[in-house]
């Protein structure tokens, strides 16, 4: 009888020490996120401040259509996305450009951006099924945003400002933009060094 009762006795020391355990590895985890936390969309040096508000420009899309960058647009945002053909991250990143179009319909519009020979970027858009975005052939609006790497995107508010900016590989960089709207930072990473002081200055 004394056994069984040893042998409860720690049984039950056991399951707290592997609690224990548990609740220290909880919190280590918690603070190696913090410290390994996925990066936004590497934002490059550009004309425009974040905030500031995007130059109104009316262009035309490869099909004929017009298309109107910055500027009050009814309560939506405007996603510029700066791609090539021949970009192989560009092409990768198309999938995502299609899920994002879809859940953030209700407050967004896409529009794709590029220069150079139209008849490559007509080819460009049947191959890779893109017709259902706006889609604009013009250096003149990538020298405006100061575009010189790809894909890079443009996130415009609906005042017509700029929200956030960067490049984008990946899916988490497209959605990073999002994030930094949502929160009025111009990128995750000014985001997570504004909270990292944050928490010095409190004493956390």
């Amino acid at each position: 009888m004394s056994f069984l009762i040893a042998s409860q006795i720690v049984l039950w020391a056991a399951v707290i020490l592997l609690g224990l355990i548990c609740i220290v590895l909880a919190r280590q985890i918690g603070v190696l996120h913090e410290r390994i936390a996925p990066a936004g969309a590497l934002a490059l040096r550009q004309p425009l401040k974040i905030g500031e508000p995007v130059p109104q420009l009316a262009v035309t899309t490869i099909d004929g259509g017009a298309v109107q960058i910055g500027g009050e647009r009814g309560g939506r945002s405007q996603l510029l996305l700066f791609l090539s053909p021949n970009c192989a991250v560009c092409e990768a990143l198309l999938p995502s450009v299609r899920s994002a179009h879809g859940a953030e319909r209700k407050w967004l519009d896409i529009v794709l951006a590029s220069d150079g020979e139209l008849d490559q970027h007509e080819a460009f858009v049947r191959e890779k099924g893109l017709a259902k975005f706006p889609y604009v052939v013009s250096e003149h609006l990538g020298r405006s945003f100061g575009v010189a790497k790809l894909p890079y995107a443009v996130l415009i508010d609906e005042a017509g400002r700029l929200a956030a900016t960067g490049l984008v590989n990946t899916r988490e960089h497209l959605e990073s933009l999002f994030v930094a709207k949502e929160n009025r930072v111009g990128s995750i990473q000014q985001f997570l060094s504004e909270r990292a002081q944050r928490r010095a200055s409190s004493g956390d």
